[in-house]
């Protein structure tokens, strides 16, 4: 019962590769009755159509058909945004130092010391 489901979702999935095969080997079983009597240029023997035309215009219906389920199946099909334009902005307020209370008059001045005054800069390679 097992091997029967997975043989029928195999021919299912292959079914639309394998159609124009069919189509083409249907074509090869067949090709003297459609050359006398489906063919369009049957008329024309300076042709040699040989049936080319019903071929052609069974594949290209096939091709169509296909064409058109699968458009039908990506309108359906539900749209899922990955990614957004609209991006929350962030702003990042500096505290003003003024409100600040200063330390203690001995504090201060053991703490900047040593102390440059300006920003530090990492070492240069020689």
């Amino acid at each position: 019962m097992r091997q029967l489901v997975i043989y029928m979702l195999l021919v299912a999935v292959l079914l639309p590769v394998i159609s124009p095969w069919g189509t083409i080997a249907y074509y090869q079983l067949n090709k003297d009755y459609i050359a006398r009597v489906l063919c369009e240029n049957r008329d024309k023997p300076q042709l040699h159509c040989d049936g080319k035309c019903y071929l052609a215009k069974r594949l290209k219906e096939q091709q169509d058909k296909q064409d058109k389920e699968t458009a039908e199946r990506v309108q359906k099909l539900p749209v899922v945004q990955l990614f957004s334009d609209a991006l929350t902005t962030f702003v990042f307020q500096v505290p003003h130092l003024s409100h600040i209370p200063s330390p203690p008059a001995g504090y201060a001045g053991a703490c900047l010391a040593g102390y440059p005054g300006e920003p530090l800069q990492p070492p240069q390679a020689s």
